[in-house]
């Protein structure tokens, strides 16, 4: 499956209904039969985050005709990190052009991003007078360290493709003309893979953050005693035996 964040026109700048409507594409995710998903923008660039200027009347509604408080705003946003961040098949951010802001937080709530070297990251919120949001705090020191996440976030400097390759909170940067085929290429591979036991080890390395290697080790112990019941894992053995790849059915 592929989602792309399509309004150009604001460099994918997304309103308040865009969000909902992310958010809930991506909890629709686990029962669409996809088994990779590519997020991506339209136009040239990724996302620069929330828009703030000039789409109020956008915003979802509350119900009563008053616009929501500034928390519940929050709070949906909130929802769209965890809706991608927790989405039980694996998701591919595929960058070019400008990710800023919220939208570098989408693209780190992704398991995997894939940039272009044309592609701009920026932790923009201290030029907007804001603490950062939509999760980066927590996503992008866990890709590259409280430190440099400082320097980033106090300084709100552009950083290009090649240079968040070498920081490390990508996972490749290719030509422009290269990333199309490249994320394919990943995206395919994953989607090859066995859905149940991927999905799995997606949790497990989730929880192994805030978790310590006995809870580890039993959270695998349970995954495993899932897998080895399933018709994947009995399909892997006798692909193994017969000397060709496997055709994984996600059972």
């Amino acid at each position: 499956m592929t989602v792309t964040i399509d309004r150009p026109e604001s460099k994918n700048a997304c309103t308040g209904d865009m969000w909902v409507a992310l958010g809930r594409t991506f909890r629709d995710v686990a029962f669409s039969g996809a088994r990779a998903v590519i997020l991506t923008g339209a136009g040239g660039d990724f996302c620069t985050g929330a828009d703030l200027g000039g789409a109020r009347g956008e915003r979802p509604s509350s119900g009563s005709g008053a616009p929501p408080h500034n928390l519940n705003n929050m709070r949906v946003l909130a929802d769209v990190v965890l809706a991608v961040h927790d989405c039980p098949v694996p998701v591919v951010a595929k960058v070019d052009g400008l990710c800023v802001g919220a939208g570098l937080g989408l693209a780190l709530a992704a398991d995997l991003t894939w940039c272009a070297q044309t592609a701009r990251f920026s932790l923009i919120f201290a030029r907007r007078g804001l603490s950062l949001d939509f999760g980066t705090s927590w996503l992008l020191r866990q890709r590259i360290g409280v430190h440099r996440v400082k320097e980033l976030a106090y300084t709100a400097r552009m950083l290009s493709g090649t240079e968040a390759g070498e920081i490390g909170f990508v996972n490749a940067v290719v030509p422009a003309a290269r990333l199309d085929a490249a994320v394919r290429e990943i995206a395919d591979s994953i989607a090859a893979g066995p859905p149940v036991a991927l999905s799995m080890t997606k949790r497990a390395l989730a929880a192994a953050g805030t978790s310590s290697l006995a809870q580890a080790l039993e959270v695998e112990a349970l995954a495993q005693t899932v897998n080895v019941h399933t018709r994947d894992m009995r399909e892997a053995l006798a692909a193994y035996v017969e000397r060709r790849p496997p055709h994984f059915e996600g059972r």
